[in-house]
C-alpha cells in the first residue's frame, strides 16, 4: 500500500545540503512530497506555526539557533508535528539530546542515503500520526473528565488519589493542590462503608452503584451514588481504579419529602377511618354505660367499682383517638417572625429540670446572628421539647450529653440534637414517625408523628441518623427564602 503524499518543512541554512536532501527525497519512489525549504529559522518558526506540515526536517547547525532549540520550541507549542534532527556529524551526546528534546530520529549527513531517508521519513510520519491521533482521543476524554457535572477520580493501589476533576474538587470542597495523595477513605463518613468498597474492589474489582454517605472538607454529609472500577495498564505494571461519584443530595431530599407527604396523607386517612369505626361503637358504649349505672345500686361497690373501670377505659380511647386525629391533622399555624435560638432557649429550660435528674449535660452550640423566621412558636416548641425529651429518655448511663446545635448552611437553618443514648435499630428507623410506634412502655406512640406533623407544616425537613450504643441524631432544616 503506497505511502501518503508527505508535505515537509526542511530547515537547512546550507543550501548544497538543501539540495541533496531534495535530491534524495526525489529518489525516493514509494511516496510523493511536496517540499519546503526554509534557510531563516526565524521564519522557520513562523512556518512551524502556520504551516500545515506532516514532518519537519531540522538541521543541527542554525547559525545563532540551534536544531535542538527549534524542536524545544515545536514542543513548547504544543504542536504534535514529528521532526528528524540533520546533523553532520555523528555525535552520540547530540543524538542523546535530541531524544530528550522530542525528536523523532537523528541523522548524519554523511550516510544518509534516500533508503534510509525514506524509512525513516515513513517510522517518523507514521508514529507522528498514532500520537496525533492519541492525543485528540485524549483531549476528547479529557474534555469528559473535565465537564462532567459528576465528580470524577483516579486513586493509586494504594487507594491515594491521584488525579480529580473540578466537579469533585467544587463537591468536595477542595482546592487542587489538597487532594494530591489524599486517601480515598477521607471521604467516607463511615468506615464501615470505606471497608466494604475496599473489599469489592479487592474481590471483584468493581463497585456498582452504590450508594453511600460521603463527608466534604468542612465536614458536611451528603448522600452519592459511587461507582468505582480496577484499571491494570499490563504495558508498566501500573494499576490504579477510575471512580465517578454522583450527588443524591438533592434528589434523596425530595424522595424523602414526597414520602413524607404521603405517610402524613395515610396517617390522616387512617386515623379518620380508626375515629369513626371506633366512636360509633364507643358513643353506644357510653349510653349503655350511662343506662347501667342508673340501674346499679350505688351502695354495691364491686359493681361501681367495674363501671368506673369501664369509665375510665372509655374515656381512655377517646383521648387517644383526639391525640391521633391531632397529630395527623394539618397544623393551623400562628406565624411570628421569630429567631430559632430564642425558641430553643424556652424549651431548653422546659426539659432542663428532667436532664439534670438523670445528669444529663446540656451542650449548646447556637449560631449567632441567626436570621429571624416565620413560624408558630408554641407549635414548635411542641415539636422539639418531644424530639428532647426522647433523646433524654434514650440516655441511660451517667455520662449523657444532649447536643444542641444551629447553623447556617446552603440557605437554609439548621436545628441539630444530638443525644449519646442508646440508638434505634435500623429497621426501627423508618418507624419512629408511625403512629403508636414506641418502646416506651407508658408512650402513646404519637409524639413523633405529631412533631412531624408540625415541622411538615413548617416546610421544615428532618431527617434521623443513628447507631445502636452510639445514639441518635435528629437534624431539622428550615429553608430560608430565596434572595
Amino acid at each position: 500500500m503506497p505511502f501518503k503524499d508527505a508535505k515537509i518543512l526542511l530547515i537547512e541554512d546550507d543550501e548544497d545540503d538543501a539540495f541533496l536532501i531534495r535530491e534524495y527525497l526525489t529518489d525516493i519512489k514509494n511516496f510523493r512530497f511536496s517540499l519546503d525549504w526554509e534557510p531563516n529559522p526565524k521564519v522557520g518558526k513562523e512556518k512551524i506555526l502556520h504551516g500545515e506540515y506532516d514532518l519537519f526536517l531540522i538541521d543541527f547547525y542554525l547559525g545563532e539557533e540551534t536544531g535542538l532549540a527549534l524542536i524545544d520550541f515545536i514542543q513548547k507549542q504544543g504542536i504534535f508535528t514529528p521532526a528528524i534532527l540533520l546533523t553532520g556529524r555523528n555525535d552520540s551526546q547530540v543524538d542523546i539530546d535530541a531524544s530528550r528534546a522530542g525528536a523523532f530520529d537523528y541523522l548524519v549527513k554523511g550516510e544518509l542515503t534516500p533508503d534510509t531517508l525514506e524509512r525513516s521519513i515513513r517510522y517518523t510520519v507514521r508514529q507522528g500520526n498514532i500520537i496525533r491521533e492519541l492525543d485528540e482521543k485524549e483531549k476528547r476524554y479529557r474534555s469528559l473528565f473535565e465537564r462532567s457535572f459528576d465528580g470524577i477520580f483516579l486513586a493509586s493501589e494504594e487507594f491515594d488519589l491521584l488525579e480529580v476533576n473540578q466537579s469533585l474538587l467544587d463537591f468536595f470542597g477542595y482546592q487542587e493542590d489538597e487532594v494530591e495523595n489524599l486517601p480515598l477513605s477521607s471521604i467516607f463518613a463511615d468506615q464501615e462503608d470505606y471497608e466494604y468498597v475496599i473489599q469489592q474492589l479487592r474481590e471483584k474489582e468493581v463497585v456498582k452503584d452504590f450508594e453511600v454517605t460521603l463527608k466534604t472538607k468542612d465536614q458536611e454529609v451528603k448522600i452519592c451514588l459511587f461507582n468505582c472500577i480496577f484499571i491494570a495498564d499490563q504495558a508498566d505494571n501500573y494499576c490504579c481504579y477510575q471512580g465517578i461519584i454522583r450527588d443524591l443530595t438533592l434528589w434523596k431530599k425530595a424522595e424523602l419529602d414526597m414520602m413524607v407527604a404521603e405517610k402524613l396523607s395515610m396517617t390522616g386517612k387512617l386515623a379518620r377511618t380508626i375515629a369513626h369505626e371506633i366512636r360509633n361503637p364507643l358513643t353506644n358504649l357510653n349510653l349503655a354505660l350511662d343506662s347501667l349505672k342508673d340501674e346499679v345500686d350505688p351502695e354495691n361497690e364491686s359493681l361501681n367499682t367495674y363501671t368506673q373501670i369501664i369509665q375510665r377505659s372509655s374515656n381512655r380511647i377517646e383521648t387517644l383517638i383526639g391525640d391521633l386525629l391531632s397529630s395527623s391533622k394539618p397544623k393551623e399555624l400562628q406565624l411570628e417572625l421569630v429567631s430559632v435560638n430564642d425558641i430553643l432557649g424556652d424549651v431548653l429550660e422546659l426539659v432542663k429540670d428532667r436532664a439534670n435528674l438523670k445528669g444529663i449535660k446540656i451542650d449548646q452550640k447556637l449560631a449567632e446572628s441567626l436570621p429571624r423566621i416565620f413560624v408558630d412558636r408554641e407549635k414548635l416548641s411542641i415539636a422539639l421539647v418531644n424530639i428532647l425529651i426522647n433523646g433524654i429518655e434514650a440516655i441511660l448511663h451517667e455520662q449523657g450529653v444532649l447536643g444542641v446545635e444551629t447553623k447556617i448552611q446552603d440557605n437554609s437553618i439548621f436545628v441539630v440534637i444530638q443525644d449519646n443514648g442508646a440508638g434505634i435499630e435500623k429497621e426501627d428507623l423508618k418507624k419512629i414517625f408511625d403512629p403508636f410506634y414506641t418502646n416506651k412502655s407508658n408512650g402513646t406512640g404519637l409524639g413523633l408523628t405529631s412533631t412531624l406533623n408540625i415541622l411538615s407544616s413548617h416546610n421544615a425537613g428532618i431527617q434521623v441518623k443513628s447507631k445502636v450504643g452510639k445514639g441518635t441524631t435528629f437534624e431539622i432544616e428550615f429553608p430560608l427564602p430565596e434572595m
